[in-house]
């Protein structure tokens, strides 16, 4: 049976660990052939390469490209390895990092410009050429999906540039959802809450800092996110079923954001 993406072709930054991991080998399991582009092939969280994964698991075709989405050749190379597998349909701008945490005046310069290098202008970079091979392309239309946070809607003390660059992902998107919506190419984003990666275990220790219990008791559904959960929002976004979709920002925070 078909898939939701069946035909389809994916690029995932960031797609070899954490939600991007889940991403791509959800993308995977529903037909997609997907180009997983990330600094290492090797996840975080340990495992197999997903590429690897998707090659035993599924019938779709997987492949690693290495992509510093704040290298502009890099984020071609992924394209072009799109294109090699039919074309580029879906774009995922996953790839980010959490940056400095710190009140406002400990944080140095040069991280703060790093953060914006990576989690806006790679943004922004992936979303260009992920455009301009969607509009070069022989079949109609495409969907471009953003990954902000709960942290671009509403403001979270030390880490502020974080707090900047996912708000102006957020922006991004619908401003750029206007301009290539009459080509029927649709951008969304996602806006995680506290989701189970090393991100929010290691970077910005979350799930399991001194913190854990009351963050827990914030979510009305009373448990951390799984990487499983923003990929099935992914996955919907990137079919069909969203064929009227765009401009859309959607939370996957257990209900934290809306009724804190």
């Amino acid at each position: 049976m078909d898939g939701l993406l069946s035909g389809k072709t994916a690029i995932v930054t960031g797609g070899a660990s954490g939600i991007g991991r889940a991403i791509s080998h959800t993308f995977a399991t529903q037909g997609a052939s997907v180009v997983v582009a990330d600094l290492q092939a090797t996840p975080r969280e340990g495992g197999d390469p997903i590429h690897d994964v998707i090659a035993n698991e599924t019938d779709a075709e997987a492949t690693f490209v290495e992509c510093d989405v704040t290298n502009e050749n890099q984020l071609v190379d992924a394209i072009e390895a799109a294109e090699a597998l039919g074309g580029l349909d879906i774009m995922v701008n996953n790839a980010g990092i959490v940056g400095p945490t710190a009140p406002i005046q400990e944080i140095d310069i040069e991280e703060f410009r790093q953060l914006l290098a990576v989690n806006v202008e790679g943004v922004f970079t992936g979303s260009q050429l992920a455009a301009a091979a969607m509009l070069e392309s022989d079949t109609d239309g495409g969907s471009i999906i953003n990954m902000s946070s709960v942290a671009g809607l509403c403001g979270y003390a030390n880490i502020t540039p974080y707090n900047i660059a996912k708000g102006g992902v957020r922006l991004f998107t619908y401003g750029l959802a206007a301009e290539l919506g009459p080509h029927d190419i649709r951008v969304n984003a996602i806006h995680p809450g506290v989701i189970e990666t090393e991100m929010t275990k290691t970077d910005f220790p979350v799930i399991g800092g001194e913190d854990e219990a009351s963050a827990l008791e914030a979510i009305p559904l009373r448990r951390f996110g799984k990487p499983e959960d923003v990929a099935n929002v992914a996955t919907f976004l990137a079919s069909e079923m969203a064929a009227h979709v765009t401009a859309e920002s959607i939370v996957v925070d257990g209900g934290e954001y809306r009724t804190a």
